[in-house]
């Protein structure tokens, strides 16, 4: 959602919250005018608030990011996986070489 039509939607739910608390607590029309207004600036000012909160830790997240640091860990991860890798082939290799080996004898047996 954009920052904009959040602050546009925020300050609608502030009005109707405005305009409900107004009903309740004022008796007459200047009071339901006062409580809607100043409830609802206090919707809209607090939504710039929130977006600019929000900008400043997507902009400061986005601008730390230590790419160097991170390129050279997956590097590294990388080069492990590939020499678990050749590890767990060489391990299979060995074990289809014992399961043939096995079913020879079993042959040789049962002759």
């Amino acid at each position: 959602m954009l920052g904009e039509n959040f602050v546009y939607f925020f300050t609608v739910q502030g009005f109707f919250v405005g305009i409900v608390f107004g009903i309740l607590k004022s008796f007459d029309a200047g009071g339901l005018l006062f409580y809607t207004f100043v409830i609802t600036m206090f919707f809209y000012l607090f939504s710039h608030v929130i977006i600019a909160l929000y900008y400043r830790t997507i902009t400061a997240k986005a601008y730390f990011f230590p790419k160097d640091v991170h390129e050279k860990d997956l590097d590294y991860f990388v080069k492990e996986i590939n020499k678990r890798e050749k590890l767990i082939d060489s391990a299979c290799r060995i074990t289809d070489i014992a399961i043939a080996m096995n079913a020879q004898d079993v042959k040789a047996d049962k002759r």
